[in-house]
């Protein structure tokens, strides 16, 4: 159990670093160029939408629920 805790612990610290220091960079260096960051949160967030989806929908499978309308 611990160590699941710690992987879990592992994976917000790391995530969470990666957002502070997207969030925290320059907006654009002294020849103009922008730095480029991290992680790119647009496309996180897509992936994680049809992660979900597909989770939901075979859950539904699985207990035989209908989806809700709407």
């Amino acid at each position: 159990m611990r160590t699941f805790i710690g992987i879990i612990v592992g994976i917000l610290l790391t995530i969470g670093g990666a957002y502070i220091a997207d969030t925290m960079r320059p907006a654009a260096g002294p020849d103009g160029a922008e730095v480029k960051p991290m992680v790119n949160w647009e496309v996180v967030g897509e992936k994680y939408k049809s992660l979900s989806s597909a989770v939901q929908e075979g859950w539904n499978r699985l207990t035989g629920t209908r989806p809700k309308e709407g």
